[in-house]
């Protein structure tokens, strides 16, 4: 993993996550490529809500730079590789434009202007999306510990192998990988069409080790229950699978991966 893509937003939290994307490039001695988008070009050519959303263009501009120039303060002195891109458009337009040469992207799992508990679009549309997995980081995020334990979601679906493949940089360095197994009540007791036991001897040719738990989903379901127990490991971070747009059960922020993305307390991998 040599190349994070972060999503730098203005937000009172940025700090505390870049902190955290800064202690990911020194795990990993990374470059980070910070992108900073605005709604659309400044130059306002066409303006798709009038005189109001022009009058917005100057101050996102004045935002934009002020954000930028205390950005790269903190960053002179941290020892890690970076850049700096800006971008007109929407986030996950402009995030997903620059994800085809990084290994990783990193979003906040709130969007600006959105109230708690709502999910991130621009977190769930990378997700199904992107060319490279995402992080999607706490609200409240400081720090990124790499050798925190590991928690990872398997349903033996095609989603789960992805997220796995992609978390094994991660997961070498993780003190201890569980790779949980989600009962729900009211369901047969039918094998996936990968057990567990294929994640985990995926894992072993990597050199990596896990502990093959079960998890009762409960009244509170399957993503209460996966946080939950990760909670208890002391789990750093959550590792699944995104369904998206290939189920026809599953749409963009449906079902488990909504709830995840409503609350996210634990950084959470996710890839489609």
């Amino acid at each position: 993993m040599k190349t994070i893509l972060f999503n730098a937003t203005g937000d009172e939290s940025f700090s505390g996550r870049l902190d955290a994307v800064l202690d990911l490039a020194r795990a990993f001695d990374a470059h980070v490529t910070l992108l900073h988008a605005i709604p659309y070009e400044a130059a306002g050519a066409i303006d798709f809500h009038g005189a109001a959303f022009a009058a917005m263009v100057p101050y996102w501009r004045e935002e934009a730079a002020k954000l930028r120039d205390r950005t790269l303060d903190d960053l002179s002195n941290e020892g890690v590789s970076w850049n700096w891109v800006e971008a007109a458009g929407p986030v996950a337009l402009a995030m997903l434009r620059e994800s085809s040469l990084n290994d990783l992207a990193v979003v906040s799992a709130r969007d600006p202007n959105t109230v708690d508990g709502t999910p991130s679009f621009t977190a769930g549309e990378l997700a199904v999306t992107a060319d490279c997995p995402v992080l999607v980081l706490p609200d409240s995020c400081t720090r990124f510990d790499p050798n925190a334990a590991a928690l990872v979601a398997w349903d033996g679906s095609a989603e789960a192998s992805h997220a796995l493949k992609a978390a094994v940089p991660l997961l070498h360095k993780a003190q201890a990988v569980y790779l949980a197994t989600v009962k729900e009540p009211g369901k047969g007791t039918k094998e996936p069409e990968l057990p567990p036991v294929n994640g985990a001897d995926y894992l072993s040719r990597h050199g990596i080790s896990c502990e093959m738990i079960e998890v009762e989903a409960g009244d509170k379901g399957v993503s209460e229950a996966l946080v939950a127990h990760a909670e208890h490991r002391k789990a750093g971070l959550i590792v699944m699978g995104a369904y998206g747009r290939t189920r026809l059960t599953e749409r963009i922020f449906g079902g488990v991966t909504r709830k995840m993305l409503s609350d996210v307390r634990i950084p959470l991998l996710m890839t489609n």
